[in-house]
């Protein structure tokens, strides 16, 4: 499967010439749900601002459905029309009054009637289930209210692919569940989702394929179900293996389940793995 967006040999350096990305190779496929796995510090949010062209590398390249990008305005624009940003604090992005204003900022910015620009705003506002805080000014969001509203922003602008930079951080659990059932969706309706994250769990049970993220390279990409479970190459970006792929593993040495079964992603699917079948 070729890839929707592609980076080759990024190399970047923060001020002060302390490196960030060195030689670094990933593959966005078009359709899947991509997590960037790696230590926080290591890197992954500047990685995230040179998939949408927010930085540009010292040397590399980035591709579009296999044709290089361009930095000129007119390239970036249309750059991040197809690939959406969403910060991990919130707080980063929303500016405007009302929840409503700040989504149809972008809409507004391509040039949109203000007829297509409500009607985007509609429709990203009811994607997020946040319809109701239309009118709500932003600095009175919760911070799982503002996550969605951010996410909202982004998907009023329709972008092909949605970088998320640690969806779930500062969320409790249910405002991660309802954060998490929104992108589902949105994966389900065919968008393509890359999200940077330390957390394993979360990983496992969300994403199609995941890249982990060491020393300002991707060290290794694949099905997330094959790469977290590699517990020596996690052990190089200061990971472990996931609580329930660590669980079903040593639940097949015991015999308990089926040597040849499938690991379980989810507790319903570990709980159900583990249930006594009817004689």
């Amino acid at each position: 499967m070729s890839a929707l967006l592609e980076a080759r040999g990024l190399v970047y350096r923060y001020p002060g010439g302390v490196p960030a990305l060195a030689g670094l190779d990933l593959s966005v496929a078009r359709g899947r749900k991509l997590a960037i796995l790696g230590p926080n510090g290591a890197g992954k949010t500047t990685l995230l601002l040179h998939l949408n062209g927010t930085l540009r590398p010292s040397s590399g390249q980035l591709r579009l459905d296999g044709t290089p990008v361009g930095y000129g305005r007119d390239a970036l624009i249309a750059w991040r029309r197809r690939v959406g940003l969403v910060l991990q604090d919130a707080d980063d992005q929303l500016f405007a009054a009302s929840v409503a204003e700040d989504v149809s900022f972008g809409p507004l910015n391509l040039g949109l009637r203000e007829d297509e620009a409500r009607a985007r705003v509609a429709e990203a506002l009811a994607t997020m289930d946040i319809a109701d805080l239309a009118e709500r000014p932003t600095h009175m969001l919760s911070f799982g209210q503002k996550k969605r509203a951010a996410i909202a922003g982004a998907l009023a602008m329709r972008p092909e692919i949605l970088l998320l930079d640690e969806p779930t951080a500062g969320l409790d659990g249910q405002g991660a569940a309802l954060l998490l059932d929104a992108l589902k969706r949105l994966s389900d309706a065919g968008a393509t989702l890359v999200f940077t994250t330390h957390d394993v769990d979360l990983a496992w049970a969300f994403a199609d394929e995941a890249a982990i993220f060491c020393d300002g390279r991707v060290i290794a990409q694949g099905q997330a179900q094959d790469m977290l479970v590699d517990a020596d190459m996690l052990a190089r970006a200061k990971l472990q293996p996931p609580l329930l792929a660590r669980v079903a593993l040593a639940l097949k040495a015991k015999g308990v389940l089926d040597e040849n079964a499938a690991l379980p992603r989810d507790d319903a699917q570990l709980l159900d793995a583990i249930s006594p079948r009817p004689a």
